[in-house]
């Protein structure tokens, strides 16, 4: 045979190169086992990376037998083809038992291949999924291989008498390459992104199986051209398959593929099954049974493999309800603490019985805030977690407990009023023991707003009526229970009125400034007043300061209140000065407005603004405002006294005072509280046989007032017996419902107006804080009025001022009438106002 050297050639070098490629299969085989031992176990979780090495190293495995089989197919099939090629016509026998020898190898070395090709963890995942492929590769193999039959068969004969015919081996190997094929087109077709190593390997599989075709028909009846050719194409695919194997392997996608790409596949193969059918028999053919076997085989794979897709796909459903039940639950809990959430709550109290009683309780956790900034945010959840759990242990069967949010948490009792308060009572004993963490116990109390659901009200009614009385409990005292009342809509209706309101108050010219006079004593002229704040609403009437101011200060408006306040009180002190009465006037200084940077510039502008002389302009400062942060007040104090007003220290022994911040604070005035002024109750104390009032606490407050350096005012001065008690006491000036009400500026000035007429001299000025206590420890002279101070406006951060007191009334009274006709009974004293402010 002429062909022989090129036969023997192509045997060594084909053996050669599918040695090496085979090698390299071997070599990656071994890499992933190591991989996979280097990781651990592959047991794990069918998604994770272990499993993803696992199946990435059995791929490599069933390569590389698939690989060894092939080339010793190969390697045996050219080694026959040239030791019988001196008799080829006379060895059939032996040719045909080698074309079996070489059919079986090839069927080894498919299989092996598709199991590969199976194994390949970027291709399936899971053995539902690999089986759907399987039987996707049985359906197009046996739409290929009856196309192929029919064209080998009479009538239809393509090649003609150069057809294979009378060789099994031929059979075995053309069902076997039609199923290699078939498996690897539906890889390429079914491989998601990245595919280029799927590629690589579908696309060596399938000339390998046809090689391994046309090496048995070459060798049982073709000639060795055939075998030749057969020799190129499975060395070129077991180099393409080595090639593959090249690299590290992507990871498949997560899940089961249910529907990955159309249906195609499954329809073209019944297409050219159909097609091949009708041309055979137009042709004068006839159905044989190996045609029945195709269809038969066709039939039944697509049955199963729709069953298995459907079967699939019910499981996948399945598992999307279990899913979505899964996530309804999560967003209806609370995630930390396992209880509900608020829309879990709401979903409850939805699905209750309107006819049932049903009780909202409401509980915040007092001082939580302070748990997570001292000692942080994990034991904070830690001490939630806890909450959770006693809320869960101590509630009836039925009863729902939910996180709202923050430290806030309900309970959904399904009791009446009555039964409700006893499970509230015991939430709070529950709730307010001792919390354990790590750096120590953690003590928190609570507090319980109770409301009652009625049979006409709706849900969300219900849960703002819990939110309301949970707020009142918190504002009287907290640690406590408080249930729902009517009233408290009113309220807070009324509360949102009044602060729309109060944001255009300004605009709308409905403020207006009263005074109340400061007098001398007790001679009881006037020498000075207090700015109070009034607010005239067109339809809401007279709203009272110690209403207004305190929503002030919440909603942030006190800032612009305290400027008007400031201004105005200028503005009027000015016009006094300029008609030459001798008169200073106080601004109440908020203590929120006192740590404002801007207030001392404010100040000094409105002195300089409206020419008043800062030693008139007296700034009023409660002792609620020393006990908030005394350091920061001194500084702010030190740098408004640099502008030449003066600092009073107002309702001075009603608060947190001590004697060592008064001499640290840089003050000018006291102002006695009206408790330490007032008259004892019956049984408190002794009356002198004249009627007055001892008042100790007077003398003592003066004694230490002019110690320092200070001068003192008594307020809220009411009646005669207290007016002879402070005059006793040394007191110098006197302020109260005695010698007049908090009344419009023309008023006042008609009653400077008249004093000035009466006296015919000068009022006496409080002073500034005199210079340092001599050896003896009195005080040196006091002037009687001081000297401006000089110099520009302090730079140094100061507070906005405010006004409060009384309500609007009539003029002074005289020392010896303890009240008026004109006054407004509704009016209270300054010191009040303050402390209510």
């Amino acid at each position: 045979m002429h062909l022989l050297p090129v036969v023997v050639a192509v045997a060594v070098g084909g053996g050669l190169i599918a040695a090496a490629a085979t090698v390299s299969l071997i070599g990656a085989a071994r890499r992933a086992a190591g991989a996979t031992r280097a990781t651990g176990s592959p047991s794990a979780s069918p998604a994770g990376g272990d499993s993803t090495a696992s199946a990435d190293r059995a791929a490599y495995r069933w390569l590389a037998i698939g690989a060894v089989a092939a080339t010793g197919v190969l390697v045996v099939g050219l080694v026959g083809m040239v030791v019988l090629h001196a008799d080829w016509s006379g060895q059939r026998h032996a040719r045909m038992m080698l074309a079996t020898v070489v059919a079986l190898g090839m069927t080894l070395a498919s299989v092996a291949f598709c199991l590969a090709l199976l194994r390949l963890p970027s291709v399936v995942r899971g053995a539902a999924a690999a089986g759907r492929l399987a039987l996707d590769g049985v359906v197009t193999a046996a739409g290929l291989w009856f196309a192929g039959w029919v064209l080998m068969v009479e009538p239809t004969r393509l090649l003609g008498g150069a057809t294979p015919t009378g060789c099994p081996a031929i059979l075995l190997s053309s069902v076997t390459a039609a199923g290699t094929v078939g498996l690897s087109g539906i890889v390429l077709l079914r491989a998601p992104r990245p595919r280029h190593r799927t590629v690589l390997a579908a696309a060596g599989v399938g000339p390998i199986a046809i090689g391994g075709l046309l090496l048995a028909a070459g060798v049982c009846q073709s000639g060795p051209a055939v075998t030749l050719v057969a020799a190129v194409l499975l060395c070129a695919g077991l180099v393409v398959v080595a090639l593959a194997s090249r690299g590290s392997s992507p990871g498949g996608e997560d899940g089961p593929d249910v529907i990955r790409r159309g249906s195609g596949y499954a329809f073209v193969p019944m297409l050219l099954l159909a097609t091949a059918s009708i041309y055979h028999l137009a042709r004068g053919g006839t159905v044989t049974p190996n045609g029945m076997i195709a269809y038969l085989v066709e039939g039944f794979a697509l049955v199963a493999r729709q069953s298995l897709a459907l079967r699939e796909v019910r499981g996948y459903a399945h598992r999307l309800i279990e899913r979505e039940a899964h996530f309804r639950e999560l967003a209806h809990t609370d995630p930390l603490t396992g209880l509900a959430n608020r829309r879990g709550l709401l979903r409850a109290l939805h699905a209750e019985d309107p006819d049932r009683p049903r009780v909202l309780l409401g509980l915040d956790l007092d001082g939580f805030k302070i748990v997570n900034d001292m000692r942080g945010h994990d034991v904070g959840d830690a001490v939630l977690v806890e909450v959770g759990r006693r809320l869960r242990a101590n509630l009836r069967p039925g009863d729902v407990a939910a996180r709202l949010g923050g430290d806030e948490f309900a309970v959904l009792t399904r009791a009446n009023a009555a039964a409700a308060e006893r499970v509230a009572e015991r939430l709070l004993g529950v709730l307010n023991r001792p919390y354990e963490a790590v750096e120590g116990r953690v003590y928190l109390s609570v507090s319980i707003g109770l409301a009652a659901l009625p049979a006409t009200a709706a849900v969300e009614d219900l849960l703002r009526h819990a939110d309301l009385a949970l707020r009142y409990a918190k504002q009287r005292g907290k640690n406590r229970i408080e249930r729902y009342d009517v009233a408290y809509d009113h309220l807070l209706r009324r509360r949102t009125i009044l602060e729309h309101e109060l944001r255009g108050a300004v605009e709308r010219d409905e403020l207006r400034l009263h005074f109340q006079p400061v007098v001398a004593v007790p001679s009881v002229r006037p020498v000075g007043a207090e700015a109070l704040l009034r607010w005239d609403h067109p339809e809401l009437g007279a709203v009272g300061p110690d209403e207004f101011i305190p929503l002030a200060e919440e909603c942030g408006m006190i800032v612009e209140l305290g400027a008007w306040v400031l201004h105005q009180a200028c503005h009027q002190l000015s016009l006094w000065l300029a008609a030459g009465h001798d008169v200073w006037v106080s601004v109440n200084v908020s203590p929120r407005e006192l740590h404002a940077p801007e207030y001392v510039v404010q100040v000094a502008e409105a002195l300089r603004s409206h020419q008043v002389p800062p030693q008139r302009l007296v700034l009023e400062v409660t002792e609620h405002a020393v006990a908030t942060d005394l350091d920061e007040l001194i500084k702010r104090l030190a740098a408004l006294r640099m502008t030449g007003v003066r600092i009073a220290l107002d309702d001075f022994g009603a608060g947190y005072s001590s004697l060592g911040q008064l001499r640290r604070l840089p003050l000018d005035i006291l102002k006695i509280d009206h408790s330490l002024v007032a008259e004892p109750e019956p049984g408190e104390g002794p009356i002198v046989a004249t009627g007055t009032l001892p008042a100790p606490m007077v003398d003592v407050v003066m004694r230490l007032g002019h110690r320092l350096g200070l001068e003192v005012i008594a307020e809220g001065v009411t009646t005669p017996a207290e007016l002879a008690a402070v005059v006793a006491a040394g007191c110098r000036f006197g302020q109260g419902r005695l010698f007049g009400w908090g009344v419009p500026a023309d008023h006042l000035t008609a009653q400077l107006e008249s004093a000035s007429a009466w006296a015919g001299g000068r009022s006496p000025v409080p002073h500034q804080r005199p210079g340092p206590v001599d050896q003896a420890g009195a005080t040196a002279a006091l002037p009687g009025a001081p000297a401006a101070v000089s110099g520009g406006a302090a730079t140094v951060p100061g507070a906005a001022a405010t006004a409060s007191g009384a309500t609007p009334a009539g003029g002074p009274a005289e020392p010896a009438t303890a009240t008026s006709s004109a006054q407004d009974v509704r009016s209270v004293d300054s010191a009040r106002e303050m402390r209510q402010a």
